[in-house]
């Protein structure tokens, strides 16, 4: 096993997590708008027309322009410590075991992997690395979700441990876990489509002849790629982001009593297009996020391309 792939697949997450954080929290905050409206309130289907309609949801630009207004701009990296941890034990995990596969299952007289073993590959590398990373990927949408929330209520986590920490004495261990079923669910999903599509579109424009392997090629596969992974994960993004968000105390019922749940009682609110909230924001932050991610670990294979 090469530990030179688990390295360079964990420094671009890194980097690539770091650069697009504020994205990924105007996201979430977009997830988690007209949750916590009473069901009195809230249509039955929101596509009936005689049903009265919530008010639309704010766009992306307004949702940030609304953190650095009431929060600060320091406000748009909040949980970035707990986006550091998830990265190095998610990303590292998931990049490396799919470079791990990759070589294992190339056809080396070819020199190529078909889709299919691109894509199983994904699945499995994604669902172990999110299986790792899910105390992280938790304690980043709290620190991430905190700040929409009447200052009397807010966790008002000082870091990622810190957050780790009160989960477990206040929570149980077992709240470090919560949502992993849709954690590794959608990692499975981003992996597979964004590892598998940009491994595809990347030896598609080499193979064709339209670019030489170089920046150009990196970013344009890096786009598509980010697309795909965006379209394929937000539904599970969304169910994921308002499970792992749940305030459970002593002796209370938990809002969902699962990720089946959640996604029809989403459905039956808010409609639908619900599973779509934040998906602007989304395919805003996968895109930079995929270009920085593999252009990041191209520039670090060929620098260490020695060792």
């Amino acid at each position: 096993m090469s530990v030179k792939g688990f390295f360079e697949g964990g420094v671009a997450s890194i980097v690539a997590g770091c650069t697009t954080h504020p994205l990924d929290l105007i996201k979430v905050r977009m997830q988690l708008q007209g949750e916590n409206k009473p069901l009195s309130l809230r249509p039955a289907f929101a596509f009936h027309s005689h049903s009265p309609l919530p008010p639309p949801p704010s766009g992306p630009i307004t949702v940030g322009l609304r953190i650095v207004h009431t929060e600060g701009l320091a406000a748009l990296f909040s949980g970035v410590s707990a986006t550091v941890l998830r990265q190095t034990l998610y990303s590292t995990t998931r990049m490396g075991l799919y470079d791990v596969l990759k070589r294992h299952w190339t056809d080396h007289d070819r020199g190529t992997m078909p889709l299919s073993r691109k894509i199983a590959a994904g699945l499995v590398a994604g669902g172990i690395g999110a299986a790792v990373g899910n105390p992280a990927d938790v304690a980043m949408v709290r620190m991430q979700a905190d700040g929409r929330l009447p200052a009397g209520e807010r966790r008002n986590y000082k870091g990622v441990f810190d957050a780790i920490k009160r989960m477990c004495n206040q929570e149980g261990i077992g709240s470090l876990w919560r949502g992993s079923a849709l954690t590794v669910n959608r990692a499975m999903i981003v992996t597979a489509s964004q590892l598998a599509s940009y491994d595809e579109f990347k030896e598609r424009i080499l193979g064709y002849g339209l670019m030489n392997d170089g920046l150009g090629t990196h970013v344009a596969a890096s786009f598509a790629a980010g697309f795909v992974a965006a379209v394929a994960s937000n539904p599970v993004d969304v169910i994921k982001t308002r499970v792992m968000n749940m305030k459970v105390g002593p002796g209370e019922v938990p809002p969902y009593s699962g990720a089946l749940d959640c996604a029809l009682k989403t459905v039956r609110s808010e409609g639908p297009f619900a599973l779509y909230k934040g998906f602007i924001p989304t395919v805003s932050r996968q895109g930079p996020f995929t270009v920085v991610l593999f252009v990041t670990l191209e520039q670090l294979r060929k620098l260490l391309k020695e060792f």
